[in-house]
């Protein structure tokens, strides 16, 4: 860590202490404080955050307040906010963004990896288990990747499987190794005991998702018998703690209703969970039936009470599917994000299999410059319609484009599934879709704002076409008649 990073991490610790004396008097201070530093540069967010501050009725007045500042432990808060706002955030965004003018190619924020493709659990329709229960990513390759990335400037790793916590020992390790970094694990949750509790609060830089798929009688019919009680008893050791957890959550046509049902969000609250992350049911894998894939109406529902319960609250929501209106479309492909194995093949996306890439036979940055990755950087974004982003399940006819020009192969080693396999689960799906994204885009701010500015250029650029043409043709005039004279 350089000097100018050293004073920042300083200053946001100084700055977290401060808080902590007095939040109700001291947060409006601080946001002061930070226009004048940001000379009014912050953006809209600025005024987002300010409101819920001030605003004693908004939901997420309480959630800083209270849940943040008085229920989570000191010390793990003071971390995750230099390590995500610092690291990962100012001086980390700055180095990619300088890495990707340099090299001409994506550079991640966050880098997702396999550390096994064990598990302990056999759930129904679980992509993961494609892969196999044999391959894992050693302590010393992980920590390679992780040293090559903050080369690049990415502090934010997330773990996925498998089930990760099979090697908690080594991702605790990791912890140790990077505490300039932030984890976040994906996890069925069965494997957080009292110990491994106690070393997440000593490492403080991670932080796990745990899986549901609903309330207990829908998680355990996936997940098996005790499975929800399970997750109950990790969200009780961690919560005693004060550590921050999330959920992940996947909806499909048969768990829709229960798992965006404000009752399960409600659950949630109560249970002391800091977020959850929506997934969009993806049908990959040769076994995968496209049948689980929510309907239209299902997914346009989605929509509208996501945005419902974030507005009204104190649970902060991603929807991985929906949410591609606030960061321009999708982010995998290195954009924002990729994923690798555990066999170390470096994926464009935790759900799209096919590369030219193996960790362990080429460089992180390199990778990052093979063909599939490059395809990825030259076409994004694949839709204008941001809620059309994937060029899997929205825009099909993309993914086999990409995979047959660059020559990309199916990286399940347990069952390979093609292209045109996979593309043609979502041919209807995106057919279907696409009306009803039209109609959200373009009835949304930001669909309403894109449209505005497209219609904008248009006419810009028409009417420097019609200037030139004007030019050129008093030239051929002129020299028209001269010919004729």
């Amino acid at each position: 860590m350089n000097a100018k990073e050293e004073l920042e991490k300083l200053g946001l610790e100084k700055m977290v202490d401060y808080i902590y004396a007095d939040p109700e008097k001291n947060l409006p201070k601080i946001m002061d404080w930070a226009d004048r530093f940001s000379g009014g540069k912050l953006g809209p967010a600025r005024a987002m955050v300010r409101k819920v501050i001030e605003d004693k009725d908004s939901p997420y007045h309480t959630f800083i307040t209270k849940h943040i500042l008085q229920e989570t432990n000191k010390d793990v808060t003071k971390t995750i906010a230099v390590n995500f706002f610092i690291n990962a955030g100012l001086s980390g965004w700055q180095k990619q963004e300088a890495a990707r003018a340099k090299y001409g190619c994506n550079i991640p924020w966050a880098i997702l990896l396999d550390p096994t493709s064990a598990c302990n659990y056999h759930c129904t329709g679980c992509w993961a288990a494609e892969y196999g229960n044999r391959l894992n990513l050693s302590l010393e390759e992980i920590d390679s990747i992780i040293r090559q990335g903050k080369e690049l400037g990415v502090y934010f790793y997330i773990y996925t499987g498998g089930e990760p916590l099979v090697r908690k020992a080594d991702l605790i390790r990791l912890c140790e190794m990077h505490p300039d970094c932030i984890f976040l694990s994906f996890t069925n949750g069965s494997l957080i005991d009292e110990k491994f509790a106690d070393d997440m609060l000593r490492v403080k830089n991670f932080i796990p998702a745990i899986s549901l798929e609903g309330f207990e009688k829908a998680t355990d019919g996936r997940r098996g018998t005790g499975a929800f009680e399970r997750v109950l008893h990790a969200m009780k050791l961690l919560r005693e703690r004060g550590l921050v957890y999330g959920i992940s959550s996947c909806y499909t046509k048969a768990n829709f209703d229960s798992i965006t049902s404000e009752e399960y969000f409600d659950m949630l609250v109560e249970q002391g969970v800091y977020f959850i992350w929506y997934f969009h049911y993806m049908p990959v894998g040769n076994d995968a039936t496209p049948d689980l894939l929510p309907t239209k109406d299902q997914r346009i529902e989605a929509y509208r009470r996501i945005r419902k319960y974030r507005a009204e609250k104190p649970l902060f929501a991603i929807d991985f599917q929906n949410d591609g209106e606030y960061i321009g479309g999708c982010v995998a492909g290195g954009r924002r994000y990729l994923h690798i194995n555990a066999n170390g093949d470096v994926d464009p996306c935790v759900f799209i299999h096919y590369s030219n890439a193996n960790i362990r036979e080429m460089s992180l940055l390199d990778a990052l410059r093979s063909p599939i990755f490059m395809a990825y950087h030259d076409n994004q974004p694949f839709n204008k319609n941001m809620l059309r982003p994937c060029p899997m399940l929205e825009n099909p006819d993309m993914l086999r484009k990409m995979v047959k020009e660059t020559g990309a192969k199916s990286t399940d080693l347990q069952s390979p599934e093609s292209a045109d396999h996979l593309c043609a689960k979502c041919d209807e799906y995106a057919k279907t879709w696409a009306p009803a994204a039209k109609e959200l885009w373009e009835n949304s701010k930001n669909g309403k704002k894109a449209l505005n500015e497209e219609k904008a250029k248009e006419a810009a650029e028409k009417a420097n076409a019609e200037e030139a043409a004007g030019k050129t043709g008093g030239v051929d005039e002129t020299q028209g008649s001269r010919k004729t004279a």
